[in-house]
């Protein structure tokens, strides 16, 4: 029996059901002649198509979500960012520098300063926003430094002495609050993946175990040594307050966020009961390896094989693990300038404690208070989809070294939240220098979401993450980037039976939903064209008859002034924008104007 043509090409439920009919017409004349469509043989052609076409469908969709390129759900573009090697940050975090104020009193004998009850404010002080946002104090603030502002504050009535000093310090503060959160683990399990139960966690500071092991996050389960921070006791500790150390870690996990921001430990599967003789490598094993044969063929002494497990590191079991992190407390995390002013738990620290009289402690207690003389502010929104996709693109790419301009762009976009998220970034070679210099342009983003420039603390934190990987010979400037508001001005036809209010208010949404929702990159242009295909696709526009642009300056706007004539393309379809800066619509339901003709 000779095989009969099936054609693969049908792939819905149409072109399916017109090729089952055609297949039963020539190849079943005489036994199948029920083609009327409400007959039961219709039926049957009907639900053969319609399956069909379900597995088309379907086919079809997991074939596109299997791809980075083509997948649209988030939670598969995040896993295969992941597969990439791109670790998805945890929840945002914002960073900034709070002033903090208190007064001491005057010394009865000279009128000074009395530096005794000059206090320590202690790592870990929180203090909140008027929007309810909490912050950690990163560092301990000395109101003894020689660089601390000394002012008087109150004098006496009758002789004009001063009797107490205001006393002006300055600490970094990190969005978000410590705690603790125990995790009960039972029988041993290999890979063990433990769920943290926290919501918004940005950081997981430490996890220990019941019996005192101390577990280190690591970047992958394979890096067995870690960079470790020991306080530096010699002469140049004033410059150099700690020495890096290398440190084995058998114990060891990688925190892991998937695509709904919930935070997971996963472990490797090494555990004391596989694992033979000791976990730490004797160096001298190391470096003198003992075989049979009469030579080396290594005798170089590598720091990160100290570990004689090749297990991923030791999975904990029948224990109780405690974690502690940092976690945001609203969704808000931006403050504007002025806005910090509650403190929460002072923990102030006296040196001479005893011999200080305590109602005059309890006074200086008392006298503090913080303000934050700049904005508090970072990238607080959820990646989109595409943002996840092409920052995987650069990851892998980059490598974890800095050559190209891309790959200065990703790795700024990779610094960890607990030091702030920059919002935009864009890397030009500067046109003024002779040598490889590079201009980073960065933006970040205010309390509503706006574009806005980054504070000192965030640009010093970028930058010393970027000199982790730049080459040796490039030379890199941070610089903040211009803001361009501009107003969308447009004159559209409707047709005859159209309420003319109602699709003005059409044609807005569709522009802010579908041009405005993601802000702009830096030095991206302004396609007017793409503005006049939204509105001709709004039902009941018959014609988009003029779109214009205009500069907004001065007041809530920023003060950035652009000629958009000049700057426009030859043909009207685009606006140029530098490579310094970024065109923002600041207020959409205001900026953005349309008129019926």
């Amino acid at each position: 029996m000779s095989k009969k043509p099936i054609s693969y090409a049908s792939r819905d439920f149409e072109t399916i059901k017109e090729s089952l009919t055609n297949y039963a017409k020539r190849y079943y004349p005489t036994t199948f002649k029920d083609f009327n469509e409400a007959s039961f043989g219709a039926l049957m052609l009907d639900l053969v198509a319609y399956v069909g076409d379900q597995l088309s469908f379907y086919t079809d969709y997991q074939a596109n979500e299997s791809f980075l390129d083509s997948a649209l759900e988030y939670e598969n573009v995040v896993r295969l960012a992941q597969q990439l090697g791109y670790k998805i940050p945890g929840a945002a975090t914002t960073t900034g520098v709070v002033t903090f104020y208190v007064l001491i009193p005057a010394t009865a004998a000279s009128g000074e300063p009395d530096t005794d009850y000059l206090p320590i404010l202690q790592r870990g002080l929180t203090v909140s926003s008027a929007g309810g946002a909490v912050f950690t104090l990163n560092e301990n603030v000395d109101f003894s430094a020689a660089n601390n502002e000394v002012t008087v504050a109150k004098v006496d009535s009758d002789t004009g002495v001063p009797t107490w000093f205001a006393v002006q310090a300055f600490g970094n503060v990190t969005s978000g609050q410590n705690g603790t959160k125990a995790i009960e683990v039972g029988n041993y399990q290999r890979f063990i993946r433990l769920p943290v139960g926290v919501s918004n966690i940005s950081e997981i500071i430490s996890v220990t175990d019941s019996q005192g092991n101390e577990y280190y996050e690591v970047e992958y389960l394979t890096q067995d040594v870690v960079a470790q921070e020991v306080p530096n006791y010699a002469s140049d500790r004033t410059a150099v307050p700690y020495v890096m150390r290398l440190r084995p870690v058998p114990r060891r996990f990688v925190t892991e966020f998937d695509a709904s921001g919930d935070a997971f430990l996963q472990f490797g599967y090494g555990s004391s009961g596989n694992l033979t003789g000791d976990i730490i490598a004797d160096p001298a094993d190391v470096v003198l390896d003992v075989v049979g044969r009469s030579y080396i063929s290594d005798p170089t002494f590598d720091p990160s094989n100290l570990i004689q497990t090749d297990k991923f590191g030791v999975v904990p079991e029948n224990t109780t693990l405690t974690v502690s992190y940092r976690a945001n407390t609203n969704d808000n995390i931006n403050a504007s300038v002025g806005s910090v002013r509650t403190i929460l738990n002072p923990e102030l620290i006296f040196r001479n404690r005893a011999n200080l009289a305590a109602a005059t402690m309890g006074e200086v207690i008392q006298s503090l208070e913080a303000q934050n003389a700049e904005p508090i502010t970072g990238d607080t929104s959820l990646l989109m989809p595409d943002e996840v996709r092409t920052r995987a693109y650069g990851a892998f790419a980059s490598q974890n070294r800095a050559v190209t301009r891309s790959d200065y762009t990703t790795l700024a976009y990779m610094m960890p939240s607990k030091f702030g998220r920059i919002k935009r970034v864009n890397v030009i070679q500067d046109p003024d220098s002779l040598k490889r210099n590079l201009n980073m342009y960065v933006l970040s983003e205010d309390t509503s979401g706006n574009l806005a420039v980054a504070n000192t603390t965030m640009k010093e934190n970028l930058k010393t993450w970027i000199n982790r990987y730049r080459m040796m010979n490039d030379t890199i400037d941070i610089l903040d980037a211009k803001v361009i508001n501009y107003g969308i001005k447009f004159e559209i036809t409707p047709e005859l039976d159209v309420n003319k209010y109602e699709l003005l208010d059409a044609c807005t949404n569709k522009l802010i939903n579908k041009l405005l929702n993601v802000k702009r990159n830096i030095g991206e242009a302004i396609y007017i064209s793409e503005i006049y295909k939204l509105l001709n696709e709004v039902p009941g526009v018959i014609d988009t008859l003029n779109v214009e642009l205009d500069n907004k300056v001065g007041g809530l706007y920023s003060t950035a002034e652009y000629d958009i004539d000049t700057n426009l393309s030859t043909d009207g379809r685009y606006l140029v924008i530098p490579q310094d800066s970024v065109a923002e619509v600041l207020l959409p339901n205001k900026d953005v104007v349309g008129v019926v003709k």
